[in-house]
């Protein structure tokens, strides 16, 4: 448990159980060539998503009463969508605890957005399993809540896909195009890079781990490449 001290310091929690905290950092390529070392964090992440969720929402409806609930959704999406989680991933170095099959290491999978913010889930569920939903709260209150200042104050909380067909829309532009430019990876794993077309002009690409996030990457560099806000 030794390696995880310096980490344990910084969220301020202290496991009980070692290998609740293991598992954690377990992802499902590594299992898959480590049968025999335990479970992946799929089942910690999938806890986690529902009580980042519960958390936030509660936060959200208490502390915003005459906000409605578009916004409140808008905010929530914000907070809890997997760029942000990664970048909280990112910030917490969770990346080099990561247990990654030799593939996932080769294409840098402990630098991949998707599989940093998915940890972050499997933290939290590791957090509430072994310390409860105070301590999970105070975690997701430390490093996730504080965030939503400047996520309102920046405008972060909107939708880039919306943002853009609203301004092609006016543009008299006609709606933006989505286009799957690549595809590569396994079934499980898959990746995508998309670009989005606005009048046949190729305006932005981005990538995920879904087509929709891909789509949505795309859009927001769109937004900025056109200097549309």
């Amino acid at each position: 448990m030794d390696k995880y001290a310096e980490l344990q310091k910084i969220i301020n929690v202290k496991f009980r159980d070692s290998e609740l905290l293991e598992t954690v950092f377990r992802h499902r390529s590594y299992v898959n060539e480590h049968k025999r070392e335990g479970g992946s964090n799929e089942r910690l992440e999938f806890l986690g998503d529902a009580v980042l969720e519960l958390v936030v929402t509660e936060f959200l409806y208490k502390s915003y009463p005459k906000e409605n609930e578009g916004t409140l959704t808008d905010w929530r999406s914000a907070l809890v969508k997997g760029p942000h989680l990664a970048d909280i991933a990112i910030e917490l170095q969770l990346g080099k605890y990561l247990y990654l099959s030799k593939g996932e290491l080769m294409s840098k999978g402990r630098e991949k957005p998707y599989i940093l913010a998915n940890t972050v889930e499997a933290l939290i569920g590791a957090i509430y399993l072994d310390k409860g939903y105070k301590i999970a709260h105070e975690f997701i209150g430390k490093f996730i809540l504080d965030r939503l200042p400047p996520i309102i104050e920046q405008g972060l909380h909107i939708d880039p896909k919306s943002r853009l067909q609203e301004i092609t829309q006016e543009k008299m532009l006609g709606m933006p195009v989505y286009k799957v430019m690549k595809e590569e990876g396994p079934d499980h794993a898959k990746s995508f890079i998309v670009g989005v077309y606005v009048k046949d002009e190729l305006c932005g690409e981005g990538s995920g781990s879904s087509k929709q996030k891909a789509e949505q990457e795309a859009a927001k560099k769109g937004l900025k490449k056109k200097g549309w806000k």
